[in-house]
């Protein structure tokens, strides 16, 4: 029998939901200084009023959380698994729905849902846009655009733990698609992050500013704005441009190279980044590098035998292969330098869920056979866990890889004999049997999303090719288009994608719960 839930659960969710919309309301402050400073008055007045729409509901939220509880006391009132879930899934949805008032209002989009079908495609970090006229679109309206590229990716959740303590907080870091406590607390953990970022936001601004002004003869001020863009989404594996032909317009092999930098940072789990500066840390602590003449390669050791990084420079290096040998079968490049750097670029943005190009949609859209196979397989898969990155991620397709090997050889070995059912990942774990079950059954629903889009889009008369290919990339939160997203495609798609988006992001559990517990809302007793 489902349990209806009472209105402390409701008073529980509106306390969080409310405090995580303030953070927002406060976020909002970066565009309207953005749209003040370049005199975008137009902008500036809607940002005035999206900030103010987020601060009236988080307060009305939170004064509703206030209301005296006649079963408990408000010191004991905390989220539990389900109220976690139900908060972090209630997020991924108001917030693009408000976030999408400056969109809206700007004049770029035709209705309300493309609207927030772009805001909802920046705080899941996939980068499809539905935007018209993009490169005459005001600068503070991008910036709003690129800045939800990073609260999706560093998680305005993350934000909340920092500034809100409280039991249950688990469940948020949890619920957001987050298993990496690097600390012992999730809100250490938080902080870390945060240090993560804001150490690659200095590095990686510096540096695409530095490249734009002495390489593509930007003005001083075009090239902090195209650089701080340009971060945004590869960092946080977005996939959003301040220019319609993404990444195409700087036609510049050491921009590309930044910025793959940048992608491959973002696509990496916090976990690993935290792991990689304390080992650094401790060294310089240690004076190992001066005592060794600077070689340390044995402390490496560790990092490449991880499940985790084994596997992704498995499955990278498998689907480079597989797109090279396709491109050079089509032919479409003739020369070898072209083919390389093409082929490499277009593969690492799909590998780490990026979604920047430097062809046009219709260039990509020929891209048949193994390269197709090559790039929709690398998005499908995308980073690592932990990360900004979307897809089934690198830890699963080792997990699965590993239980299956383990029964093959269970198999082929002499009855009684064992076999041996631990993998390292910074340290030795035991893979059961419901680690393992865990994982197929994440990535079973992954493939299930991308075939129920794509299934939509043949509906609808596109091609199996570019309809599996949208698909995964709206699923996998990636970002590349052969063409299919666009103004006019059907309603039903348009919404379609917005399911994949946010299920594919939250890794489906939050929004079954959600589901779940409005279900036993209307249904209970």
């Amino acid at each position: 029998m489902l349990i209806r839930p009472a209105a402390d659960d409701f008073r529980t969710i509106a306390a969080a939901l409310g405090r995580i919309l303030l953070v927002v309301a406060g976020a909002a402050l970066f565009p309207m200084a953005w749209a003040l400073l370049g005199a975008e008055w137009h902008p500036l007045g809607s940002f005035v009023l999206m900030a103010g729409v987020f601060a009236i509901v988080g307060v009305v939220l939170v004064s509703v959380s206030l209301q005296p509880s006649r079963s408990i006391s408000a010191d004991q009132q905390h989220l539990d698994w389900s109220h976690g879930m139900v908060v972090v899934a209630l997020t991924w949805i108001v917030v693009p729905l408000i976030g999408s008032i400056p969109l809206l209002l700007s004049g770029h989009y035709a209705n309300p849902l493309d609207a927030n079908f772009d805001a909802m495609s920046g705080l899941t970090t996939t980068g499809l846009a539905l935007v018209q006229d993009l490169d005459h679109l005001a600068s503070s309206l991008n910036f709003w655009r690129h800045l939800l590229h990073f609260l999706g990716g560093q998680g305005i959740i993350i934000a909340a733990l920092v500034l809100f303590a409280g039991r249950g907080v688990t469940t948020l870091f949890a619920g957001e698609g987050r298993d990496d406590r690097m600390l012992p607390s999730v809100q250490s953990t938080a902080k870390a992050i945060w240090a993560v970022s804001l150490l690659h936001l200095t590095f990686g601004l510096i540096t695409l500013t530095i490249v734009a002004y002495a390489a593509l003869g930007f003005s001083p001020a075009r090239s902090v704005f195209h650089g701080l863009m340009i971060f945004f989404a590869a960092f946080d594996t977005g996939g959003f441009a301040p220019q319609s032909t993404s990444l195409g317009y700087y036609h510049s092999a050491l921009f590309e190279g930044v910025t793959a930098v940048l992608m491959v940072a973002g696509a990496l789990s916090f976990g690993l980044h935290f792991r990689l500066w304390n080992r650094d840390a401790r060294r310089r602590r240690a004076g190992i590098g001066a005592q060794s003449g600077g070689r340390d390669d044995a402390n490496w050791w560790p990092i490449l035998r991880s499940l985790e990084v084994r596997s992704i420079l498995t499955t990278f290096g498998i689907t480079m292969v597989l797109t090279f040998f396709g491109l050079a079968g089509l032919g479409i490049y003739t020369s070898v330098s072209g083919l390389s750097r093409q082929g490499f670029f277009q593969i690492l943005s799909a590998h780490t869920g990026t979604g920047f190009a430097t062809v046009p949609s219709q260039e990509l859209a020929l891209w048949g056979g193994l390269a197709f196979g090559g790039m929709a397989i690398a998005m499908a898969l995308g980073g690592m866990a932990s990360s900004t990155a979307g897809g089934v991620k690198a830890m699963r397709v080792g997990i699965v890889s590993r239980a299956i090997m383990d029964d093959v050889k269970g198999d082929l070995l002499p009855e009684g004999a064992l076999v041996d059912d631990s993998y390292y990942q910074f340290g030795r774990h035991r893979l059961t049997s419901e680690v393992a079950r865990s994982a197929m059954i994440v990535s079973l629903l992954f493939v299930g999303l991308f075939l129920l889009g794509a299934g939509v889009g043949l509906a609808y008369g596109v091609p199996l090719q570019p309809a599996l290919f949208e698909s995964v990339s709206a699923g996998a939160s990636v970002g590349l288009s052969v063409g299919v997203t666009s103004p006019t495609m059907p309603v039903v798609l348009k919404i379609t994608y917005m399911a994949e988006m946010l299920l594919g992001r939250l890794e489906f559990i939050a929004v079954f719960v959600l589901i779940g517990f409005i279900y036993s809302w209307v249904r209970g007793r």
